[in-house]
């Protein structure tokens, strides 16, 4: 069982065919890198290239960061604004000559982190919380994954809690390791207050160099890092358009 597995984010879209009975990535992930500016037409253009770039004609999975109603996008918050109420499955089924799965962007990331990675064997209620240009969320129990849009949480001043505590806010302010991480653990307090995990899943690209912040997080659930790291969501995607 093989899938195209495809990963919308803020500042690049990747992907990779992926074994959906393991998880694991058949080929090396392509990146292309993208702009909050560019159009549904463009991106449509890239996730067209890197289904050229493995020469794939099957099935795909594409995880985009917002809301997704069966293959209809509903909000994007990091992405162009023209992506709400598009049919994104059409979209990119158009660009890439395939039938195409659309999910959350975390949702995806969570199939898999619950499926083979930190999450697998756990039926206990657990929040994965992937950090990138925004923030993805997701609560998963007893095998059932629900996305949830915890990054608008309001937060200082009203704002969306991700213009606080995504990984692009570090660097673009260059925050050091204790600030953000002291920042990650005022908000993951909040969530445990409303949700009461008993474990916290961290993925994204930060999620590699996890022994730099995680130390200021304290949380009172079990925290680790996404044993997918950045390419959860690529798996993910894949095993959706399998499912």
């Amino acid at each position: 069982m093989k899938a195209l597995g495809i990963d919308i984010g803020g500042s690049a879209v990747k992907g990779a065919p992926v074994d959906t009975k393991t998880g694991r990535l058949l080929a090396e992930r392509h990146r292309i890198e993208v702009e909050k500016r560019h159009s549904p037409a463009q991106i449509a253009k890239v996730v067209g290239e890197i289904a050229a770039h493995f020469k794939w004609r099957g099935p795909i999975g594409v995880g985009f960061p917002g809301v997704i109603e069966g293959s209809f996008i509903r909000s994007s918050a990091n992405l162009h604004l023209k992506f709400i109420g598009c049919d994104g499955a059409r979209l990119f089924g158009k660009a890439t000559g395939c039938p195409v799965a659309m999910i959350n962007d975390a949702a995806a990331a969570a199939l898999a982190e619950m499926r083979f990675g930190a999450g697998r064997g756990f039926a206990g209620k657990t929040l994965i919380l992937t950090l990138g240009t925004g923030v993805g969320s997701v609560l998963a129990s007893q095998g059932v994954v629900v996305p949830l849009e915890l990054g608008h949480f309001p937060w200082k001043g009203g704002k969306d809690a991700e213009k606080y505590v995504a990984a692009s806010v570090r660097e673009e302010k260059d925050l050091s390791w204790e600030e953000w991480g002291c920042r990650l653990r005022d908000y993951i307090r909040v969530l445990e207050s409303l949700f009461w995990p008993e474990l916290i899943i961290v993925g994204g690209g930060v999620s590699s160099k996890h022994a730099k912040f995680f130390k200021y997080i304290k949380p009172r659930a079990r925290l680790v890092p996404a044993k997918f790291l950045n390419q959860a969501g690529i798996a993910g995607a894949a095993m959706w358009a399998r499912s």
